[in-house]
């Protein structure tokens, strides 16, 4: 029987997401993995009804013009900054994104860069590799931050902050968020969280720890007038969209030691980086790896294309962002 929509599936997935949408679906599947440009994701989809991407791909006015017949864009993250949503709704076009599933394995990451930065874990490794570590022990070698009984502030306060908050549970960390409104006093209680200003946070926490998603409204939202708030001793951690750090002035932070350290998972141009982050030993940097195990980025492809898949069969897609 032939197969009626075609699909676009701009980047590599696992043969199982390539099954279950070839079942129903004519799929153009982009299997090298590179980034298409503009031109080329213009001309792949322009006779395509559906679009699997993810982050790399910019999906606005420009693609709508180009590609009249794509009715339903589903991104593989819980992040839809590279889409216009608005401009999307305003063409009928559904725009669907896959929270939930990524929570728990995104908040792992998080937790090992706090670890990793507060314990210079790849200061000490460097050390080791390179062969300069000459004393078995030495009382002062590789001093680092403790962790436990610490106190923490999360800005953003969604599904990833709760569960970071549970994770600093078991080191006994004071943990406090800024949210744009307060969790209600049940979910307070069951986190052990206390809602303080943005300001608070900056100033009395060890550990700041920025979960917001991006948008114009938090681009920037730490820039150097905030990490001047921030006390000397303390660790900034950003998973959540690199432009939400002014990188430029979170370096210049790093090398005057305002702050102590800071672990990155994502920047503002990336895969591109500035690369003064290079020459500074107080930063732990991973390139975008907050969901990348095997289970959970089967689980957001997944999602993503039943999502897809729910939004062309013409029923009401489970994660649909701009109805």
């Amino acid at each position: 029987m032939p197969k009626s929509l075609k699909i676009l599936i701009t980047r590599q997935v696992f043969p199982e997401v390539i099954d279950f949408l070839g079942a129903d679906f004519e799929i153009d599947y982009n299997e090298s993995d590179v980034v298409l440009s503009t031109d080329e994701l213009c001309e792949r989809a322009a006779s395509c009804a559906g679009l699997l991407c993810c982050l790399t791909e910019k999906i606005d006015n420009t693609f709508f013009e180009h590609c009249p017949t794509v009715r339903v864009v589903s991104n593989i993250a819980v992040g839809y900054n590279n889409i216009d949503a608005i401009e999307a709704k305003n063409r009928g076009v559904k725009i669907t994104n896959t929270p939930g599933v990524l929570d728990d394995t995104t908040a792992d990451l998080t937790f090992t860069l706090l670890m990793a930065v507060a314990r210079r874990i790849t200061e000490a490794e460097s050390l080791l590799r390179q062969g300069r570590w000459k004393k078995s022990f030495a009382v002062q070698q590789m001093l680092g931050m403790d962790i436990h009984h610490a106190s923490l502030g999360i800005i953003g306060m969604g599904r990833i902050g709760q569960a970071i908050a549970k994770r600093a549970a078991g080191f006994d960390m004071q943990v406090r968020y800024f949210n744009r409104t307060p969790l209600d006093a049940t979910t307070e209680q069951k986190f052990n969280v206390c809602y303080v200003s943005q300001e608070a946070i900056l100033r009395n926490s060890d550990f700041v720890l920025v979960m917001v998603p991006y948008s114009a409204a938090t681009h920037h939202l730490i820039g150097a007038e905030e990490l001047a708030l921030m006390k000397p001793s303390a660790i900034l951690i950003n998973t959540a969209r690199g432009g939400v750090v002014d990188e430029v002035a979170l370096i210049a932070a790093l090398k005057k030691n305002q702050i102590a350290g800071a672990g990155l998972d994502v920047f503002e141009n990336e895969p591109a980086f500035n690369p003064e982050f290079l020459g500074l030993k107080n930063v732990v940097l991973t390139p975008h790896i907050g969901s990348a195990t095997r289970s959970t980025r089967m689980a957001m492809a997944m999602l993503a294309a039943t999502n897809l898949k729910a939004a062309l069969q013409g029923e009401t897609p489970p994660n649909w962002v701009n109805p």
